[in-house]
């Protein structure tokens, strides 16, 4: 779940952990935890909302994006043995049952 939580603060620099709720639809003190734990390591930086005081706003720190950029190069390394021997099309059909996959879990939300 903390390369999730990562990588949607790179994708989306300056969101809020609201905004990641939103997102992920996960609980919202279960992401607090887990942002807190980011934040004590070194790999989220925040900063106050100069519009809204009680809100924050999440980045990656270097350390966070450095982590992020590993994470991504493994997670490419780890898909390319996965698909070994598939073919083209294969891939395209495990894309597209993959996407049902998740449509039906996100569903059950």
């Amino acid at each position: 779940m903390e390369s999730r939580v990562l990588d949607y603060f790179s994708r989306h620099p300056g969101a809020t952990l609201s905004d990641l709720a939103a997102h992920s639809g996960r609980d919202k003190a279960q992401l607090t935890r887990l942002v807190k734990g980011l934040r004590e390591h070194g790999d989220l930086e925040s900063k106050e909302d100069l519009k809204d005081r009680r809100s924050v706003r999440l980045q990656l720190s270097a350390q966070g994006e450095a982590l992020q950029r590993d994470l991504r190069k493994t997670g490419a390394q780890i898909l390319e043995r996965a698909v070994v021997g598939l073919s083209e099309s294969q891939c395209e059909d495990l894309v597209t049952l993959l996407k049902n996959i998740q449509s039906n879990l996100e569903g059950e939300r």
